[in-house]
């Protein structure tokens, strides 16, 4: 038993429907298929490809920077060991209770920092060099001068510490009560100016600038304005007015007369 006027169950189906009858306009739109998805919105979908192919691209940027940074680093232990031995070392002496230098007007401090300059600079150029000759054929990227600047910076900042490391101890006191007095041994090794960390990473920079600039991969000139999609001239349209060139005048080429007869020269 039902409540007078009580609107039909939309869920329920009438089986003695009549063939052909118009469609209830109070009915739900029939449930999707469990497999079958609703189609996305022209809008959505764009943004989902464009966000893929943005993607797609950046991955292999991602890659050389990463692995152009991994290389600068290993590279930056070769740096160490090299300022480690080739750097000048500071001769000192023990005199009972003091250290003094035993070459008071020597040029050692300077030297290393010299030796470590000269170092980054054979380091930038080598890696902006191999750097270059890895992604010619794909044309360099962004991602290649981040990876030598971030790489370059990190490499030298490890050669600077391993070598410190690698080289003389800093515990002066301790080398001073080893050798007894009269006795001679080095002083560490160290950067008096920090500023000579920064010569890997700008001649890296300088280098792969100046390898772009000369044997970059080059791209096509666009065809000029006036010509058409495949650098064909474009046919003139019907029913426009074309002026006599030069060219048609030098080879006999005259306008049509005015009015039938050809003007008098003035």
């Amino acid at each position: 038993m039902t409540v007078p006027n009580t609107p039909p169950d939309p869920t329920r189906a009438d089986v003695h429907a009549v063939p052909d009858a118009a469609a209830d306009p109070f009915a739900p739109p029939p449930a999707p298929d469990a497999g079958e998805l609703p189609p996305l919105p022209a809008e959505l979908g764009e943004a989902v490809q464009t966000e893929r192919s943005a993607m797609h691209r950046l991955l292999p940027e991602l890659r050389f920077g990463a692995g152009t940074v991994l290389a600068c680093i290993l590279l930056g232990l070769v740096m160490a060991g090299l300022w480690a031995w080739l750097a000048p070392k500071v001769p000192l002496v023990v005199d009972r209770d003091r250290i003094l230098y035993a070459d008071p007007e020597g040029e050692q401090r300077a030297g290393a920092d010299a030796v470590f300059v000269l170092l980054g600079l054979g380091m930038g150029t080598v890696t902006a060099l191999g750097a270059f000759l890895v992604t010619r054929r794909r044309g360099g990227g962004v991602a290649v001068a981040a990876g030598l600047a971030i790489g370059g910076l990190l490499g030298s900042l490890g050669a600077w510490r391993l070598g410190r490391w690698l080289g003389p101890s800093d515990n002066l006191i301790a080398e001073a009560r080893r050798v007894g007095t009269g006795g001679h041994f080095n002083a560490d090794i160290d950067l008096g100016a920090h500023g000579a960390l920064l010569a890997w990473p700008m001649a890296a920079m300088v280098v792969l600038l100046a390898l772009s600039a000369a044997f970059g991969k080059r791209e096509e000139d666009p065809p000029p304005y006036w010509a058409g999609a495949y650098g064909q001239l474009q046919a003139p349209p019907e029913g426009a007015v074309q002026l006599a060139s030069v060219d048609g005048d030098a080879a006999g080429e005259r306008p049509a007369p005015v009015n039938g007869q050809d003007e008098a020269p003035r």
